[in-house]
């Protein structure tokens, strides 16, 4: 399985990631990796509804991902994968699944934010979490669509 961009977007699949995302990042396989949605019938099946198109949408659990990774089953797969939040990130990152670059999208406005955007806010705890994430290797890109200018994660970090 070869991740060619994972995204941070507490809104997970939705009309923007579906038209202007999936088709920039050209994977095979659009990714959704959240406890909740995978374990909620009705969540699940209104995002089925915004299936890219030319593409397979996987939405499981961080154990699914884990298991499936583990046994092979995206081998050979190019994956767009989606998440809500750096946590699972990490998780992934430990399993050994490589992911080169992150993308900070669309985040929910929290107390104690540090303003990356104007759509993109975390907490001071989240970036600990991303610190992580980037000195492991990542990439941290900060863009809500893929017209707008990049604005490079590490410039956080020096701050």
């Amino acid at each position: 399985m070869e991740v060619k961009l994972a995204r941070i977007d507490n809104r997970l699949l939705h009309g923007i990631v579906a038209s202007q995302w999936s088709p920039s990042v050209g994977a095979m396989r659009v990714m959704i990796i959240d406890d909740e949605v995978a374990g909620d019938e009705l969540k699940k099946n209104g995002m089925k509804l915004a299936k890219p198109a030319g593409c397979a949408l996987s939405i499981i659990s961080l154990e699914t991902a884990l298991t499936n990774y583990k046994n092979g089953k995206y081998t050979g797969q190019t994956v767009f994968l989606i998440v809500k939040n750096p946590q699972t990130i990490l998780e992934l990152l430990d399993a050994g699944i490589k992911i080169s670059k992150l993308n900070i999208g669309a985040t929910a406005e929290k107390n104690n934010e540090i303003k990356l955007s104007g759509q993109a806010t975390i907490t001071k705890e989240e970036m600990k979490l991303y610190r992580e994430i980037y000195d492991r290797g990542t990439a941290i890109e900060i863009q809500y669509i893929p017209a707008d200018t990049i604005i490079q994660f590490k410039n956080f970090l020096e701050k």
